[in-house]
């Protein structure tokens, strides 16, 4: 009887694969070739999974965009009873990927932004990622301004592209050694202290 293959799985397997490949190297050095071995299946096994590298490389974004995704929505499930806006604040730390432990998904995700100003399709997914980031933070300004008293005088729409640009630029930052994760979270603090001040 043939064995039964979890494609999901097999896809994750490959996504996997290709962060790792594109922290080394960056999304240039991505070959279905060496996808294939770093994940230890067959070149017709990737092709199986992706019809196109494109395809692969829009699957492995939304990956990684998943796995910030539920690292934001742990942070913000952790501790129900804080504040709105300390949980906007641990979400925009998240997103920020200033840990270490975060070093390498952080050059993924700007390789990723980086193919998407030549990809559409890659730039589609991204716009959906931020797209709900987006929604998550207007959600938490609007609560925290009720809570600071200031819902007349904030605009949680404007106020969340501003926070979602400044965590992409603190990334950026911190990546090239401009920052140091220290100081782009005092940058980060000082923003969301401004923000109910």
């Amino acid at each position: 009887m043939p064995r039964q293959v979890d494609h999901e799985s097999r896809r994750r397997t490959i996504a996997e694969a290709v962060c790792r490949l594109a922290d080394e190297r960056g999304l240039e050095g991505v070959t279905l070739r060496d996808v294939a071995a770093r994940a230890e299946v067959s070149m017709g096994a990737v092709q199986r999974c992706f019809r196109t590298k494109e395809e692969m490389l829009v699957f492995a974004l939304g990956y990684v965009g998943e796995r910030i995704g539920e690292r934001v929505r742990a942070r913000l499930v952790r501790s129900p009873a804080q504040s709105a806006g300390t949980a906007l604040g641990h979400a925009a730390a998240e997103v920020s990927l200033l840990g270490g432990e975060h070093r390498a998904e952080a050059r993924v995700w700007l390789a990723f932004v980086a193919q998407a100003a030549v990809s559409e399709a890659l730039a589609g997914t991204l716009r959906a990622n931020y797209a709900g980031l987006h929604e998550a933070f207007v959600r938490l300004l609007a609560e925290a301004g009720e809570g600071a008293g200031r819902a007349e005088s904030l605009d949680p729409q404007r106020e969340a592209r501003a926070l979602l640009a400044l965590a992409d630029g603190l990334t950026v930052h911190v990546l090239v050694g401009h920052l140091t994760p220290d100081e782009a979270h005092d940058v980060l603090h000082a923003h969301l202290a401004g923000l109910w001040g």
